[in-house]
């Protein structure tokens, strides 16, 4: 599979989503252990309504495949939703699909990394998420990157026999400090005045 480095951190990079990966994806949804975290779990979705799926988030949203870096192996998505170019925020959403890379730090370099193209290149303002309440692994992620809590929506999922609440998170622009995107464009700045200077001279 052909992967393109859109931005890239230490143990991953964010590429744009390839249907090549349909079956992968596919795969992933069906698991129930992955399920529980997610919305999906009450669907049975075979490989042309995952296609679909994902041929409709890459139209509308700012998706991305998350792929390790060392192999090349893509092993999760993440994307920005329902964006508002008037208000500037965007809601975030990033599964590991691939359970050997959980706990490892992936899942939130690539929520960084996400975020630095939401506040450096899409120019938003603020970033929410929403992430049920018995997903401790989650919740410790994000607010390792910054993100606050917001709110609770109680008793709003009811799965294995007893409600769950939901818990709604956020981080403003102010409060974020990229990881790439600024880099690069301080590079690109410097190097540009470097050549300014001895075309002057």
């Amino acid at each position: 599979m052909k992967y393109f480095r859109k931005l890239v951190g230490d143990k991953c990079y964010l590429s744009p989503i390839s249907l090549d990966d349909t079956e992968r994806y596919t795969e992933w949804v069906n698991d129930m252990e992955l399920g529980q975290f997610m919305l999906f779990t009450p669907q049975v979705i075979d490989m042309e309504k995952e296609r679909q799926t994902l041929i409709q988030l890459m139209q509308n949203n700012f998706v991305f495949a998350i792929v390790e870096k060392d192999t090349n192996k893509v092993i999760g998505n993440c994307g920005l939703h329902g964006l508002s170019e008037v208000h500037r925020h965007a809601e975030l959403g990033v599964f590991i699909g691939e359970k050997t890379f959980w706990n490892q730090g992936i899942g939130s370099e690539a929520c960084s990394l996400l975020l630095d193209f939401g506040f450096n290149v899409l120019n938003l303002h603020s970033i929410s998420l929403k992430v049920f309440g018995y997903n401790k692994r989650a919740i410790k992620c994000y607010e390792k990157i910054g993100f606050k809590y917001a709110g609770t929506q109680r008793e709003y999922i009811f799965m294995a026999g007893r409600y769950h609440d939901l818990r709604c998170y956020d981080i403003l622009a102010s409060e974020f400090e990229s990881p790439y995107v600024k880099k690069i464009f301080e590079y690109s700045t410097s190097d540009e005045a470097g050549r300014s200077k001895i075309t002057i001279v």
